[in-house]
């Protein structure tokens, strides 16, 4: 076949859908084709490439490593395209389906409550919203944008800052009637500690005692899958935990939540990102429309949610 016969953008765009969507037969279903001609499109460039993208099974599809390679650049290609025919036209306007991933407490507080406004802003655009407290995968969970908070770990990921927020260590007053609150560092072991139940970038709770910085290791009865979890069990009364101060201040200024031991606190910040891949600069209009609006809307000292 010769080379100017082949349409190597569309069968990118039908290779990028399958990975997307997760199989032949939801890819079809959006490029409104069948599942056969998805699947001879893909097996037929895979012969022109001479290698395996896919291991196919009866359950689900999984990228080779060449496969991998082959998608990050398509997606930059795509993207490419789609700016290109953006800056042809004045009215290119985003669309698509974009895929977020957030912590909870962001979520909860922010995304959620933004979400309407931008899917107004860009109505051609739908968002898929996961919230979970787990570092994914971006590329193996098909996702465009994730918000991650605290220290970045180097990967191939490019990052836009959101914001940072100080952290707390808070409990609910019936846990105080009951245990009575810390006056120093040292009686905060005797304490309820709570946390998430995985594992954390940065071990333990940071505090200040005789101008030294020290850390206090949770240790309670009980954990929780995500923040926002962690809050409600604090909030029952069963013990005292550290949170981002975006998450509780509403609950401190309503007399929900009790500041433990601020003047042992260090002040430190946790800072707030969306990570998507996008080396190179090519980004797809709707990924780059909604971390726009995550940067002009997000004010981590400002709540909504």
């Amino acid at each position: 076949m010769a080379r100017t016969d082949i349409n190597r953008s569309g069968e990118l765009e039908v290779f990028v859908r399958v990975i997307e969507t997760g199989g032949f037969s939801a890819a079809a279903r959006s490029l409104e084709m069948t599942p056969s001609a998805v699947s001879k499109l893909v097996a037929r460039l895979e012969q022109r490439l001479g290698t395996r993208l896919l291991q196919r099974s009866t359950r689900q599809l999984q990228l080779t490593p060449e496969g991998c390679a082959f998608y990050e650049r398509g997606l930059r290609v795509l993207a490419d395209l789609e700016e290109a025919e953006r800056c042809a036209s004045a009215h290119a306007e985003p669309r698509g389906r974009l895929r977020v991933n957030a912590n909870v407490p962001f979520g909860q507080h922010f995304l959620l409550p933004l979400l309407p406004e931008f899917l107004q802003r860009h109505p051609q655009v739908g968002v898929d919203l996961t919230l979970t407290d787990e570092v994914i995968d971006l590329l193996e969970q098909r996702t465009d944008v994730a918000v991650r908070a605290g220290p970045l770990k180097s990967s191939s990921l490019v990052a836009r800052r959101l914001g940072a927020t100080r952290m707390m260590i808070v409990a609910a007053p019936a846990y105080a009637a009951r245990h009575g609150l810390p006056g120093n560092v040292d009686a905060l072991l005797a304490h309820n500690r709570l946390d998430i139940g995985h594992a954390r970038s940065v071990q333990g709770w940071p505090l200040l005692q005789d101008g030294q910085e020290q850390r206090v290791l949770p240790s309670g009865n009980a954990r929780a899958s995500n923040g926002d979890a962690l809050r409600q069990l604090v909030l029952g009364g069963l013990g005292m935990a550290r949170l981002a101060a975006f998450q509780v201040q509403a609950d401190i200024a309503a007399g929900r939540l009790l500041p433990v031991l601020e003047d042992a606190n260090p002040g430190d910040l946790e800072e707030v990102h969306a990570v998507f891949l996008g080396q190179g600069g090519y980004l797809p209009l709707r990924v780059r429309a909604f971390l726009d609006f995550l940067v002009e809307t997000v004010d981590l000292a400002r709540p909504l949610g």
